[in-house]
């Protein structure tokens, strides 16, 4: 297969006839109704077929990963799913997990019903830290190959880069916002040395509350969604983001958590260091990832309030305080 001209308009030829068309073309019989699901890096729709259950179908952003990454990502998730884990993984078709229809690559999913997880319960998070340590017990067992590694380069220095040549900033905001970013840079850098040399291994990548559905009852518990931003990475990377509030309130999570968690897979304590330095270049990432989609025109539809004054004046602020959280002593979990 080979990626659409990243020339064009993203998802240009994606049209209602040219997605029931694909999912015709790999046997399936839609019956022709579509719900746009809430995804811009990519596109996915609910599609209600003549007979059986909706499925969800994935159209993949062209020129992102390679079908190698796509399909190490799919056999991932087809592995978590084999050992019993409640991952959401891709439907193998014909054989194949990744298709393609003219220059549309699309993959096809179980729909997977589910609420939104409530991170303010310990029991909730003991749950999630043992299905996390689960899956980083097999994430653990082999590297990805075609996956990048999350690290300041690829989440730090590269975004920043992007940014300043595309000239995003405001004339009056710009030295300001990029001499606070290589400050927390250097932060991170210091962050990483007081961790040390840590493990890296297979991650879901972005672990947040709007990638794990909730479903209730017996057998009940998190499903996990969206593999897409899988990579090699710290194991504290799937576990950061289900911490919120105060350092008080963190510290708690953080002990549930990780009291399933460690039930299944040993966290190394010293990336604690990396908590705070993780937040900081997800959130240069962020800034980033919304400039190099500023040609899909979803986004801008999307995210009105990026590339205002406003918004680069509360990222500003925003790293200032990243800054000072990361001389702080990491948070522990007792």
């Amino acid at each position: 297969m080979k990626d659409a001209d990243s020339s064009m308009t993203p998802f240009a030829t994606l049209t209602p006839d040219s997605l029931l068309d694909a999912l015709e073309s790999i046997g399936l019989r839609p019956d022709g109704r579509l719900l746009a699901l809430n995804s811009y890096e990519n596109r996915v729709y609910q599609v209600f077929m003549e007979e059986g259950v909706p499925l969800v179908v994935k159209f993949y952003r062209s020129a992102r990963w390679s079908d190698a990454a796509i399909l190490e990502e799919h056999d991932f998730s087809r592995e978590l799913a084999g050992r019993e884990l409640p991952v959401v993984a891709a439907i193998a078709i014909a054989g194949q997990t990744l298709h393609q229809h003219r220059d549309l690559r699309f993959a096809v999913f179980p729909r997977q019903s589910g609420r939104a997880p409530e991170f303010d319960s310990g029991q909730t998070l003991e749950w999630m830290g043992r299905f996390i340590g689960r899956i980083h017990a097999v994430g653990a067992l082999k590297p990805f190959v075609e996956r990048p590694e999350i690290n300041i380069h690829s989440f730090g220095e590269v975004p920043r880069e992007f940014l300043q040549r595309g000239g995003f900033l405001p004339p009056d905001l710009a030295d300001v916002y990029f001499g606070v970013v290589d400050q927390a840079l250097d932060g991170v850098r210091r962050c990483f040395e007081r961790a040390g040399r840590v493990a890296s291994l297979r991650l879901h990548g972005d672990c947040h509350a709007g990638n794990v559905l909730w479903v209730e009852g017996e057998g009940g518990g998190p499903f996990f969604v969206d593999f897409d931003d899988s990579r090699m990475g710290p194991a504290i990377q799937d576990l950061w983001m289900l911490l919120s509030g105060g350092r008080a309130d963190q510290v708690r999570q953080l002990a549930d958590v990780l009291a399933g968690y460690e039930d299944f897979f040993e966290f190394d304590s010293r990336e604690l260091y990396l908590i705070e330095a993780l937040r900081t270049l997800r959130l240069i990432h962020y800034a980033g990832w919304l400039a190099r989609r500023w040609d899909d025109p979803a986004f801008p539809a999307a995210f009105p309030w990026f590339n205002t004054q406003r918004y680069w004046q509360d990222r500003i602020l925003e790293l200032r305080e990243q800054i000072a959280l990361m001389d702080e002593p990491p948070l522990w979990s007792a």
